[in-house]
């Protein structure tokens, strides 16, 4: 049985996201989040929440151990993103966009 664990509208652009799912995908979820506490990437803060969410709600919906749980399927979708401008030389502006992502991670029991 798969339990699901999402954050919408996450801070962090989801290319960035994605480097940080791909280092804990398919690891046991005890190895994973010590391997996300040494990350230096503030995605890895956002990444640890959705896991120990995901642990979370296999504990207490499904009754599963959070000793045998593994991350099974790791995605970050493109979220909304904000237009913004900042001054550049000689009066003009420069255009760049904030970026969100939706992040999803998915346990299963071994």
């Amino acid at each position: 049985m798969e339990v699901v664990a999402s954050t919408r509208q996450a801070r962090v652009s989801p290319r960035k996201v994605r480097l940080v799912l791909d280092t804990v995908r398919g690891k046991k979820v005890d190895e994973a989040l010590i391997i996300l506490s040494f990350l230096p990437t503030p995605a890895a803060r956002t990444v640890t929440k959705v896991v120990k969410s995901a642990i979370a709600n296999a504990e207490n919906n499904f009754q599963m151990s959070p000793a045998q749980l593994r991350i099974v399927k790791t995605y970050a979708d493109k979220g909304q993103t904000l237009k913004r401008f900042r001054a550049s030389a000689r009066g003009r502006v420069s255009p760049f966009c904030r970026r969100f992502s939706h992040i999803t991670v998915i346990v299963e029991e071994d």
